[in-house]
């Protein structure tokens, strides 16, 4: 990998916490995912313009994957309502790709290496330890439901944009419609439940969304290049440098508390979920 990737991939990492960061930081962190889902909407519907139709089943992969986004919006939302940062990131990220591994290997029938059940076993302890820390620490406990949903939904979605993007036999045009009809089911449902009133923003909640909206669509599309230019699994671990970034921001820009078993727990977390995925 050169220089120059390895940077690339750095920076779509940052762009990853950094959404995430965004929308924490925001008053009203609803509307603040509101805002970010509406923004991702409106920049899918250019996407599409330039782009066919999606196909037959297609669209049952690109319906399955806006509902599952939009529930991953809601669950992180509500997380980020209980809980830091520096805590609610490094489960939700780490927890889904251990998911994932579990499923593969008890219902697809994947084959493990000893190094990635290692990864695994790094993983589970270092999400029980930071999990552990709600209670040690005093901080709400219904932050983990929702960190532990979010974890769920990403594992899913995971799964169902691999397979849309395959049956679509194009990348660009699932992530396109995806991110379109995302923002039409999210914000269709962001309407029903506060109504239109509930969500005025001013100006710098706007800008503040369509920022987080941007450095999505940013981390994603960077690391989709960069999976042209060197092995996946390389650049998928370095993406997960996407952890120290939240927990750096949550420590140094929010001032979370960073004790020792956050410390370690972060540790374990970011080396099981690069295990898993060398």
């Amino acid at each position: 990998m050169s220089a120059t990737l390895f940077l690339a991939v750095l920076f779509a990492a940052f762009l990853h916490a950094g959404w995430n960061a965004l929308v924490k930081t925001g008053g009203d962190k609803f509307q603040a995912m509101f805002i970010l889902s509406t923004s991702q909407g409106a920049m899918g519907l250019v996407m599409t313009l330039v782009l066919p139709l999606p196909q037959g089943q297609v669209w049952l992969w690109l319906l399955a994957s806006g509902l599952v986004h939009s529930l991953y919006k809601f669950f992180l939302t509500s997380a980020y309502e209980h809980g830091d940062l520096s805590r609610v990131y490094p489960i939700a990220r780490g927890l889904a790709p251990m998911l994932v591994a579990l499923v593969g290997v008890f219902f697809l029938a994947d084959q493990l290496s000893a190094l990635e059940y290692f990864g695994i076993a790094a993983l589970g302890a270092g999400i029980i330890a930071m999990a552990r820390g709600v209670f040690s620490n005093g901080e709400s406990q219904h932050m983990l439901r929702f960190a532990f949903g979010s974890a769920l939904m990403t594992a899913c979605y995971s799964l169902i944009d691999g397979l849309g993007a395959r049956a679509a036999g194009d990348a660009t045009l699932f992530v396109a419609w995806m991110f379109l009809i995302d923002g039409v089911i999210f914000g269709s449902w962001a309407l029903w439940r506060r109504g239109g009133s509930g969500l005025v923003a001013g100006r710098r909640d706007w800008l503040r969304g369509c920022m987080a909206g941007g450095a999505s669509l940013g981390a994603y599309w960077i690391a989709v290049w960069a999976m042209t230019q060197a092995p996946i699994a390389l650049v998928t671990a370095l993406r997960e440098t996407s952890i120290l970034f939240a927990v750096l921001i949550g420590v140094v820009v929010f001032r979370e508390r960073f004790d020792r078993t956050k410390a370690v727990a972060t540790v374990l977390i970011v080396g099981g979920v690069v295990l898993t995925r060398i």
